[in-house]
């Protein structure tokens, strides 16, 4: 699949069309020749990594291929099916995958020194993403039928609440060689909501509410509410975060109307990209063009480095995914920031598999890099703010929808 660029000034549907089908190209024709998932980035470094929390993303992408008609419905099925063949005989760990796996021998690829085994988060983003495929993918072919079952398969196989370590609370990583030396709890708030809304909905090996309320909420001191930049944060750290949290898991959990004891999870997440925005138009640190058109701080590459920023660790790097992926929320804004990439800095971020990770006007810096997870979440949150797509899908999942009742959640997709 290619796509040449066309002449710049487009309505902003037809831009949409073409950020969504250009970005599409990583997934597509970027993707690991002998399993059919998205690599890490777009570095030679990194031609046999996989990426788990990426892979998830990139098969909800296939979703909107098929929808937008990119691709037929047989060539996402063939796939898939490469995908889950190469799945299925992936090296697991207690059901979990490891963060980056070898794409040609499906074995775990340290992340880091002691970071060689189960990855909690990313294996959620991978389900996350596997779960939406089961529900659309829903004929009564053979194939399809394969896709689901073997999808179901490899979710029975996740031990999540093994990775409580019997305590009230999840651990993020597990080592077969160091056991749990990481020893790092998945606390709220953060980007792994949606990890303990599929441990909870899981068929088997589930976990309970007090986890949910004792582990991640932190029995409600994940609560914020104070007031930022005009704008009340009802969770997490002050000033929000890196936008992500408000992206990653909303990829297919559809925070319209989603509430629990804790809070409004679309009023969460719209303020949250309110303080970004405003910060960034506030521009203390006096970094060149931020303003309405220039804005958006989220984990992203910096020179050599893959950072985090946000309005306490700024450093003038803007993050492309994090507007892009704020369109559920702040739809004006983040059109403006979209023309701004495409019609003012154009080609120096733009290329052929849509838009580079970050740049820096200050110190004259532009990526040329690409990383799956913020690739594929700007595909999918753009298709969420234009149809709701991904969130349709994903929450239609009985399992899902099991889960979120057994959290006390509310939404209007619960019946």
């Amino acid at each position: 699949m290619t796509q040449q660029k066309p002449p710049a000034r487009l309505t902003d549907n037809a831009l949409l069309d073409l950020v969504q089908r250009q970005t599409f190209s990583y997934f597509w024709d970027f993707a690991h020749p002998t399993c059919g998932l998205p690599r890490e980035r777009d570095h030679e470094h990194y031609k046999e990594v996989i990426t788990t929390g990426g892979s998830g993303f990139g098969v909800m992408a296939l979703i909107v291929a098929t929808e937008r008609k990119w691709i037929n419905r047989t060539q996402a099925v063939t796939r898939l099916l490469k995908i889950l063949s190469f799945l299925n005989r992936a090296e697991k760990h207690h059901g979990a995958f490891s963060h980056w796996l070898n794409g040609r021998t499906g074995k775990t690829i340290p992340f880091a020194k002691k970071d060689d085994g189960a990855d909690l988060v990313e294996t959620a983003f991978l389900f996350l993403g596997l779960l939406t495929v089961r529900q659309y993918f829903n004929r009564r072919n053979k194939e399809e039928q394969t896709i689901r079952t073997t999808i179901t398969e490899l979710w029975k196989q996740v031990e999540w609440n093994w990775f409580t370590r019997g305590r009230d609370v999840l651990y993020w990583h597990w080592s077969p060689e160091y056991h749990w030396a990481m020893n790092l709890p998945i606390e709220g708030y953060n980007e792994a909501l949606i990890t303990y809304i599929l441990a909870a909905a899981a068929p088997e090996h589930s976990i309970s509410k007090k986890v949910y309320e004792c582990g991640w909420a932190r029995n409600g001191a994940m609560k914020n509410g104070k007031a930022f930049y005009r704008a009340r944060l009802p969770l997490g750290p002050d000033l929000g975060g890196p936008l992500f949290f408000a992206h990653y898991s909303f990829t297919g959990l559809d925070p319209r109307g989603l509430k629990d004891s804790f809070t409004d999870y679309a009023r969460q997440n719209k303020a949250h990209a309110r303080i970004n925005y405003r910060y960034c138009v506030a521009n203390p640190k006096r970094y060149k063009n931020y303003g309405k058109h220039s804005w958006g701080l989220s984990a992203c590459d910096y020179k050599r480095r893959y950072r985090e920023h946000s309005p306490v660790k700024d450093n003038g790097t803007i993050c492309c995914a994090a507007a892009l992926c704020s369109m559920p929320y702040l739809p004006k804004e983040a059109m403006a920031a979209l023309r701004y990439f495409y019609e003012v800095l154009g080609d120096k971020i733009w290329g052929k598999y849509g838009f580079a990770e970050s740049y820096n006007e200050t110190r004259k810096w532009f990526a040329t890099s690409h990383l799956a997870i913020n690739q594929g979440a700007t595909i999918l949150m753009i298709e969420n703010y234009r149809t709701g797509l991904l969130w349709k899908w994903f929450m239609k999942d009985k399992d899902v929808q099991r889960g979120l009742k057994k959290l006390g959640f509310k939404s209007p997709h619960l019946k």
